[in-house]
């Protein structure tokens, strides 16, 4: 079901969405209609499982595309470069320290863009919800399910 709240997202995450639909619509879509015709030609549908597996990915396809195109229509561009501030907020870079003194970087990003291997994390996800609204020198307590974290803020940065 539709929300009419906003999604935030980076310029790059919007145009890797829209990039992600062009390709289901243009490429995707056309593929499995044609299998679907293939399929069809075999006879009997009743027990053609080609014909099934592409209507099921078909139904696939389509609910994806209707997602994404939900959440580019509600979509909320921001440019970290233009925001400033002392505290952490969405699009912010933030460097921490944790509770091993190990040095960790991450940015606060939309859930469609969010990639914890190159460090960028949801605004929505534990660390993310305990980071927005800090500021340098606070500490972050984050339960996650290997147990609790422990986090320094060292610096916020607008990248």
């Amino acid at each position: 079901m539709a929300s009419a709240d906003k999604v935030p997202m980076l310029a790059e995450g919007h145009r890797r969405l829209s990039d992600e639909v062009r390709q289901l619509k243009l490429v995707e879509r056309p593929a499995v209609i044609e299998a679907i015709e293939v399929a069809r030609a075999h006879g009997d549908l009743s027990e053609n499982a080609e014909y099934h597996a592409a209507k099921e990915r078909q139904g696939q396809i389509e609910a994806s595309i209707a997602d994404m195109d939900d959440q580019l229509s509600r979509a909320m561009v921001i440019d970290p470069t233009t925001l400033s501030g002392k505290k952490v907020v969405f699009g912010a870079t933030v460097n921490l320290l944790d509770e091993d003194g190990k040095k960790v970087r991450y940015q606060l990003v939309g859930q469609v863009e969010a990639d914890a291997r190159v460090g960028r994390i949801s605004y929505n996800s534990p660390l993310g919800r305990a980071l927005i609204g800090r500021e340098v020198g606070d500490e972050v307590e984050v339960t996650t399910p290997g147990g609790d974290k422990y986090y320094t803020i060292k610096k916020i940065e607008f990248i």
